[in-house]
């Protein structure tokens, strides 16, 4: 195991909304990585790998959760798994536009309405544990404060009643999947039409779960906090008390912390998104407006 991964790192919040498409549609760039001709063993040049979607290591040392987290489990589970998605991501995108894009990109790009690209079920994974990794911290867990605490208890009636509805997602995610606590701002999804503005208290948290690689970026959601329950996060330590996990996981190493960053950024960018569907809207209805003036037409009188 290198030592950057014992190496402590300050931790940096990732902001988790679906980039603006405008008001119709995704771009030409989505349209050519969708025609893209996919080699199952990826591109090269000269020979090497030269794709840059990095495998971050966790924001702590490797050792910071025993025995909530083994040092085990965390070589295996970053170590493997982590790097394995990372590594065959960079051979996927590697020569194709994508190679260009930031690892969140890649995400919505190659989720393709649900008929997946090929390098969507890696790019997910990347993105998931990077995220998982950030959601922790040591010491962590018990209750938020603040603002976050304000709207858990506004939108699920009490912190323990957040906490029942958390563990029963986790709990009841059949197979492979991740838990997530999200900020809804109740949006449409649909490329031709404007989207309604919603008011305040309609944007609200909300716990919901996810299969395999799927993650709430791609329901235009912005994730707060996650739980990885593939039986891989778990087994070594609490083998097949998947339960146990996140009861743990949820009383000691919750970063409450990160998920107040990460709710300032997402209703941040919220905010600026309706500006610019607004702003979009009125060059829109200007143009409408301008295209059906009726034309005026000149003759020569003397003629």
């Amino acid at each position: 195991m290198s030592a950057s991964l014992a190496a402590a790192l300050s931790w940096s919040s990732n902001c988790c909304l679906i980039p603006f498409q405008g008001l119709f549609g995704p771009s030409r760039s989505f349209q050519r990585i969708k025609n893209q001709k996919w080699n199952s063993k990826g591109a090269t040049r000269g020979g090497v790998i030269t794709a840059k979607v990095e495998l971050k290591p966790p924001p702590y040392s490797i050792d910071s959760f025993e025995p909530v987290m083994s040092r085990e489990t965390l070589e295996y589970h970053w170590g493997k798994h982590h790097r394995g998605y990372v590594d065959n991501l960079n051979k996927q995108i590697v020569g194709t536009e994508l190679d260009e894009k930031s690892l969140e990109e890649i995400v919505l790009l190659t989720y393709n309405k649900g008929d997946f690209l090929p390098p969507f079920n890696n790019a997910a994974q990347a993105w998931n544990h990077e995220f998982f990794w950030e959601s922790m911290k040591p010491g962590g867990g018990g209750k938020p404060h603040g603002e976050v605490l304000e709207l858990i208890i506004r939108d699920f009636g009490s912190f323990e009643a957040f906490v029942n509805e958390f563990k029963t997602a986790a709990a009841t995610q059949t197979g492979s999947g991740w838990a997530w606590l999200v900020y809804k701002a109740n949006r449409l999804n649909v490329g031709n039409a404007v989207n309604p503005r919603p008011k305040e208290e309609d944007k609200k948290l909300v716990v919901v779960k996810s299969p395999n690689a799927i993650n709430p970026l791609v329901w235009d959601y912005s994730p707060l906090l996650t739980i990885d329950v593939w039986e891989h996060a778990y087994y070594i330590d609490y083998q097949s008390r998947r339960l146990d996990y996140i009861s743990r996981f949820l009383e000691e190493l919750v970063s409450w912390e990160a998920v107040a960053a990460r709710l300032k950024a997402a209703k941040a960018k919220a905010m600026e998104r309706e500006a610019e569907e607004q702003r979009e809207k009125m060059d829109y209805e200007s143009d409408e407006q301008t295209s059906s003036e009726p034309m005026q037409m000149y003759y020569d009188s003397s003629s």
